[in-house]
């Protein structure tokens, strides 16, 4: 029983991870739903995070490759105004520094006070109307190559959103770019592209946190890492198709109801 729960962990987190309904969210309601007691919850939860993060990296590994070169050629020839690859590197990059510094020193904080069902309903539906609000008044005309650091830094504010549960990384940072006029699928891959840092930095240090390397079930631990990695992939491929030719309100009207059943749930049941 303890292997299928950790191939839906896997799925759930590779899923909602990049798909804007919320991981954290999901997970909080999987775990208490099923009373999911792991020997080594903080391990399982890093084979969650790698697995997605090598989802990313084998998605995106051409742009991966293209940002590092453009932020090495940066160093010895500052030319970002010209340099597309210099640009995306560095808009990465100022993009990712609130979430950084927002989860070094507060992520403790929302971890213990912040993972109510509650909370998690009201933030699941709170995003949903901004879905909605944002896909009918968004101009959506600006593409990569035309995105400012300041588009970057209010679309990396925006994700430090993301610690609370039920608030969705990929979902806020896709709201802050369409507010910041960038056009659907543009948004999308930025929010993609800056997660990458962000979600290797959050598994190594819940790793840093693990302090009982005893009884580890390393077959556990691959087992969701590869269904997180698996399902990441394809949710991946897949929204960012979806999302080219289509709005987001589908995924605004999944939000509402079950944020609406989570309460409904936290209340009778």
């Amino acid at each position: 029983m303890e292997y299928l729960l950790a191939v839906i962990a896997g799925l759930i987190q590779g899923l909602t991870e990049f798909i804007p309904v919320s991981s954290s969210g999901h997970l909080v309601i999987f775990h208490d739903i099923f009373k999911l007691n792991f020997s080594d919850d903080l391990l399982f939860d890093v084979a969650l995070h790698l697995g997605t993060f090598v989802a990313l990296v084998a998605f995106f590994f051409r742009d991966i490759e293209k940002i590092i070169r453009g932020f090495l050629s940066s160093l010895t020839n500052w030319n970002p105004s010209n340099n597309f690859n210099q640009r995306l590197a560095w808009l990465v990059i100022i993009g990712i520094i609130p979430a950084v510094i927002f989860g070094y020193f507060f992520e403790g904080l929302i971890i213990d006070y912040f993972r109510s069902g509650y909370l998690v309903a009201a933030m699941l539906i709170a995003v949903a109307l901004l879905f909605w609000l944002l896909e009918k008044y968004a101009t959506k005309t600006k593409d990569l190559q035309t995105m400012t650091a300041k588009d970057s830094l209010i679309i990396g504010l925006a994700q430090v959103l993301a610690f609370i549960p039920g608030t969705s990384r990929s979902g806020i940072t896709i709201i802050a770019g369409l507010g910041r006029k960038l056009k659907r699928e543009a948004a999308t891959r930025f929010s993609f592209l800056m997660s990458i840092p962000v979600v290797l930095g959050a598994g190594l240090k819940t790793l840093l946190d693990v302090d009982n390397w005893n009884d580890i079930n390393g077959a556990i631990l691959l087992v969701g890492g590869l269904s997180a990695a698996t399902f990441g992939y394809l949710a991946i491929k897949y929204f960012l198709k979806y999302i080219s030719h289509h709005s987001l309100n589908i995924f605004a009207w999944y939000r509402l109801i079950i944020g609406c059943l989570i309460l409904i749930w936290l209340m009778f049941f």
